[in-house]
């Protein structure tokens, strides 16, 4: 008894201690003395061939056989902007590829209130696929809190696996997500006490305690009570509006501060400034004489009423079966007095829609990551009784 109860402990210390083993162990071992020349063709050729999960675990275990091949590893394994690949945990954090959406899918668990985030591995939709993300919802009296976290069993904010929150207001109109760690360079922590991270003293040192604002999500009240689809809109803080611009950028984080989960493999399911924007949204029209060096608003792309099926439609192309008032597109506001309009179809940033009973897709892409993505979606579950 005392032999297991040994295995079980070292198991769960395993993931947390690994970095400082391959520090100071592995760089030992007769993997380490491979020339650089051959070691970089070994590991390009991997990453080349396996481009897809499940295969691509491969690529992940070359990053932990010891630190010269996770130094090399990390620079030949582009990020998914460029690739259009999830590899590490910092890929949930860099915002998608341009030219194509990131298929994924959502399944809810109403029993727990929890959701988990998986990356679809076939082009047709189908209940397995690649564990990303989870998150659950606590209710309070004056708000409701959505804890994400990069470990489905492990989903509290005093985690070294919590990844950000999203905090709604009492009437689930308005929302604001928080990231752990700051989405770019010289980003301020809030000090406001909902953005607060509570059970800081149980992260280890190494994990900074701060929680920076990177995006704000309201829905449009409903004053007159008449039936019709959600109207929503996101003014991203972490994001600026010159991202959709040629040449423009979003915030990449390249590096995690926990090193111990640069690696998916090591997970239990995986083998500028940015402060908070006062804005009384939908009180009136978003005005900024400097609108472009502003944050990117997003909105709700309007749908079309149907004759035929006498009800709102919107082409998800195949990826949305089930009516609901929580289906939605995102596309980027030309102008921010100006609604989404029909041209900008092609443009679809997110989209969100229900597929069966507690399932439902989530297909994102630049400059949104895959954490801001799933924050939006979560958004959507949340009760709205002052919208509809």
């Amino acid at each position: 008894m005392k032999f297991s109860y040994s295995l079980r402990s070292r198991s769960h210390s395993a993931v947390h201690d690994s970095h400082y083993r391959n520090e100071v162990l592995m760089p030992q071992s007769c993997w380490a003395n491979m020339p650089p020349e051959l070691l970089r063709d070994v590991i390009s050729r991997i990453e080349a061939s396996e481009g897809a999960w499940p295969a691509r675990k491969h690529v992940v275990a070359c990053s932990g056989v010891c630190r010269s091949w996770r130094a090399i590893t990390k620079e030949i394994v582009k990020t998914p902007q460029l690739s259009g690949k999830l590899t590490f945990p910092i890929s949930l954090r860099q915002p998608g590829p341009r030219d194509f959406l990131i298929q994924c899918f959502i399944k809810r668990d109403r029993a727990t209130s929890t959701y988990h985030l998986y990356l679809g591995l076939t082009a047709t939709l189908s209940e397995s696929g690649k564990f990303l993300l989870a998150a659950r919802k606590l209710r309070r009296p004056t708000c409701t809190d959505y804890i994400i976290s990069l470990d489905a069993e492990d989903m509290s904010r005093g985690s070294n696996r919590y990844i950000g929150k999203l905090r709604s207001n009492f009437l689930g109109t308005k929302f604001t997500i928080y990231d752990s760690q700051p989405p770019c360079s010289g980003a301020i922590a809030s000090t406001s006490r909902a953005g607060r991270r509570v059970g800081s003293k149980q992260v280890s040192p190494r994990v900074p305690a701060g929680s920076y604002v990177v995006a704000h999500i309201a829905y449009e009240l409903n004053v007159l009570g008449t039936r019709g689809p959600r109207r929503m809109q996101c003014l991203m803080d972490a994001v600026p509006a010159s991202a959709m611009e040629a040449g423009g950028s979003a915030p990449t984080p390249i590096e995690c501060p926990l090193s111990s989960l640069d690696s998916l493999a090591t997970l239990p399911h995986f083998g500028s400034k940015s402060g908070v924007i006062e804005t009384s949204f939908f009180s009136g029209p978003i005005i900024n004489s400097n609108w472009k060096e502003g944050p990117l608003l997003l909105k709700n792309k309007a749908p079309r009423w149907h004759e035929q099926l006498q009800c709102w439609c919107l082409n998800f192309r195949g990826r949305v079966t089930v009516p609901s008032v929580k289906n939605f597109q995102l596309v980027a506001a030309t102008e921010p007095t100006q609604p989404a309009t029909q041209s900008d179809h092609d443009k679809v940033i997110l989209q969100f829609g229900k597929v069966g009973k507690d399932m439902f897709t989530m297909d994102y892409r630049y400059p949104l990551s895959a954490f801001q993505a799933f924050a939006i979606c979560l958004s959507s579950f949340d009760t709205k009784l002052a919208c509809e």
